[in-house]
């Protein structure tokens, strides 16, 4: 991985012990080149957790012997580095037969834990500190593939719009992608992820909602895929995924959706098995075969 690897400081450490060691990275970040990182295993493959300014990161490195050059990616979202009272660990289980076919090619996993930020201007810089530091430190491509599952489909877009040319393709599971139906979706979180009152967000809709931003990845040709079931009731089809690819395709966008019927915003097989959204991850990412 170049010089930088060996100031690393690499250790085998238990799950529990994780959340204590992140935040050391930090006393040790002025005194080195790379930041301290703790290993561990997910996916059968070796992961390595770092905190990074503004969240806490991680990358899962492919099996087999490293490949010289730049190295394709999957950036995930939402990464939430351990369980709390509100919420559960991402990813998880759910994606092990998508992520275990992914890291069979040669596919690295990442992601970056910024809370609940809804896509918020925080979480974005945020997002933007940790591409930078995967990108020198493990020489992952200029283009990852981003996929967002539900309220990661906010934050993947929101950084997207804003950096069109340092991305591959989107995929969303379910995604979220209209914060307009905020009330229904987070309500107070939302809220209080963006620092505004209803009366401020909805002010501010057109600089923060996805939907109202697609311009820049249209002209970029970013290509995209959504996979959503028409029963979801916390997501809906209608106000999010087809809204979007209607929007995009009407920018001259390209836009794929796979609706599956009867199925709601639920972790089952139909979302986290599609060999249709593994074969357009594939498609883009271009890994060795």
């Amino acid at each position: 991985m170049g010089s930088a690897r060996h100031s690393v400081l690499s250790l085998r450490i238990t799950p529990w012990l994780l959340a204590m060691a992140l935040p050391l990275a930090w006393l040790v970040l002025p005194l080195q080149s790379a930041l301290a990182q703790v290993e561990s295993e997910e996916y059968g493959a070796a992961r390595f957790d770092f905190a990074v300014p503004g969240g806490s990161g991680f990358v899962i490195k492919p099996h087999g012997p490293e490949t010289s050059g730049q190295k394709p990616w999957v950036w995930y979202a939402p990464t939430f580095v351990k369980a709390r009272p509100e919420m559960r660990r991402y990813p998880n289980k759910s994606l092990d037969w998508l992520f275990t076919r992914l890291l069979d090619k040669g596919v690295w996993i990442a992601g970056v834990d910024v809370g609940e930020s809804w896509g918020n201007a925080q979480g974005r810089k945020a997002y933007t500190q940790f591409y930078k530091y995967v990108r020198k430190e493990y020489a992952l491509s200029p283009r990852p593939c981003l996929v967002g599952q539900s309220r990661g489909g906010i934050m993947v877009y929101n950084w997207a719009v804003e950096h069109p040319r340092e991305v591959g393709c989107i995929v969303g599971i379910y995604p979220v992608t209209n914060l307009a139906g905020w009330p229904h979706l987070g309500g107070d979180r939302i809220l209080k992820a963006y620092g505004m009152s209803e009366a401020e967000l909805r002010k501010h809709l057109g600089e923060n909602n996805p939907i109202d931003r697609l311009a820049p990845l249209a002209r970029a040709k970013v290509p995209v895929f959504h996979i959503h079931g028409d029963a979801d009731k916390v997501v809906p089809l209608e106000q999010n995924t087809l809204e979007l690819a209607r929007r995009y395709k009407a920018l001259g966008g390209t836009a794929e959706v796979d609706v599956v019927p009867g199925k709601g915003h639920e972790e089952v097989p139909e979302f986290f098995q599609s060999e249709r959204l593994l074969g357009f991850l594939l498609r883009y990412l271009n890994p060795a075969r």
